[in-house]
């Protein structure tokens, strides 16, 4: 479990020195999977229809719901680690 969070800690780091940005659709999925790994499961209010950022977001995280924390974790951890 510590070497999981330790793992997570470091590819939350290495997020933020990808060599190139990743598209949107990525973008979506990075954050949707630390919101999942970090806060569980989505229980905030979808935001209104003229925030299309915000509902993106909510979105993508909601997709996640019913993913274990660790699980997330691993997927982010996978995913930034194939961008890099």
């Amino acid at each position: 479990m510590a070497d999981l969070k330790a793992a997570f800690e470091a590819a939350v780091a290495n997020s933020k020195n990808l060599s190139e940005r990743p598209d949107n659709g990525t973008l979506l999925k990075i954050y949707a999977l630390y919101k999942q790994a970090t806060a569980g499961d989505n229980t905030e209010k979808k935001p209104g229809f003229a925030d299309m950022v915000g509902r993106a977001k909510w979105d993508a995280w909601n997709g996640f719901k019913g993913t274990s924390n660790d699980d997330a974790m691993q997927q982010y951890i996978d995913l930034i680690e194939s961008l890099s």
